[in-house]
């Protein structure tokens, strides 16, 4: 073993943070951590002010966990035990009252049809790289980017784009600028705001936002430019890319094709079908007759008929 083998191996392992610790080690800091500051914090600052402070230490270790199920039981392992125990009993009202400010507050009343805050696991766009190559400084828009854990995925896999971010919630908006202070986060509606420009558009939506999802790209969107979705498909669109994210959640994207010149996906009573392939969607227009039930009358759509001679 040479001397440089001899003095890494005697060197003592780095400090960890707790939420990096093997589970159940989170849950169990968690707890010791928040009973810990409750005690201290009570007799110099009273019962509501400590409760706050602990719940807020078993939230920060709770926020950094990577499964839901994991970050509940971090985060209401304080609070459901100050319950069972009786030490709650001395806490003020207001303290209950609280969380449901900071609620109203990430998540204003127009927000509530999105999706809530469900973060992006790390490394679950890795995959995207190998399949999408952007050029350098490619725009990349997180629609409804949260506290920012999409756009700190796509940077991981596409370190030369430029990251762009739109959240409706002031709260949340104000988080992801600081804490991805290389990405240009903007306050507003991902639904009112354009897309326009950008070479890929990442969501993490409801199965029930996609259709509403898959219209604005269309319309938006330049051809050659992807949306993609983690976790959920577009109802009756067949992706490009359908790949593997981290276990548990599967990646979809879809590539934008050209669209014929006067062929609207927003009119489909003018004979567009955004679900036909590309050579089966015609550009008609309303003066030109087209009529779907031209069969039954022995014509094709968009001619006239013509009498016969006697």
């Amino acid at each position: 073993m040479s001397i440089v083998d001899a003095s890494a191996a005697g060197r003592a392992p780095a400090w960890r943070a707790p939420w990096h610790w093997p589970w159940p080690l989170p849950a169990a800091a968690a707890w010791l951590a928040a009973w810990a500051l409750f005690a201290a914090a009570r007799p110099l600052a009273g019962p509501g002010a400590a409760a706050l402070l602990a719940c807020a230490a078993g939230a920060l270790i709770a926020w950094r966990q990577p499964r839901r199920w994991r970050r509940a039981i971090v985060g209401l392992g304080f609070p459901a035990s100050a319950l069972a125990s009786g030490a709650a009993a001395s806490w003020p009202a207001w303290v209950w009252l609280l969380p449901l400010a900071l609620f109203v507050l990430a998540y204003p009343l127009r927000g509530w049809r999105d999706a809530p805050l469900f973060p992006t696991p790390a490394g679950a766009l890795d995959a995207l790289a190998a399949q999408i190559a952007l050029p350098a400084g490619a725009r990349v828009l997180d629609a409804g980017c949260g506290i920012g854990d999409g756009m700190v995925a796509l940077r991981r896999a596409w370190p030369h784009s430029r990251i762009e971010g739109v959240e409706l919630s002031p709260a949340l908006a104000w988080l992801a600028r600081r804490r991805c202070r290389w990405a240009d986060v903007q306050r507003g509606d991902m639904w009112t705001r354009s897309w326009q420009g950008a070479a890929l558009v990442y969501v993490f939506q409801r199965p029930e936002s996609m259709a509403r999802a898959w219209d604005k790209a269309r319309a938006e969107l330049a051809p050659g430019a992807w949306l993609v979705s983690l976790g959920f498909e577009v109802p009756g669109q067949a992706p490009t890319l359908v790949l593997a994210a981290d276990g548990v959640r599967t990646l979809y994207a879809w590539r934008m094709q050209p669209r014929q010149q006067g062929c609207r996906s927003d009119i489909p009573q003018q004979g567009c079908r955004s679900d036909l392939p590309q050579q089966d969607c015609r550009s008609v227009s309303p003066q030109q007759g087209f009529r779907p039930d031209a069969r039954r009358h022995g014509g094709r759509a968009g001619s006239t008929p013509v009498a016969r001679r006697r």
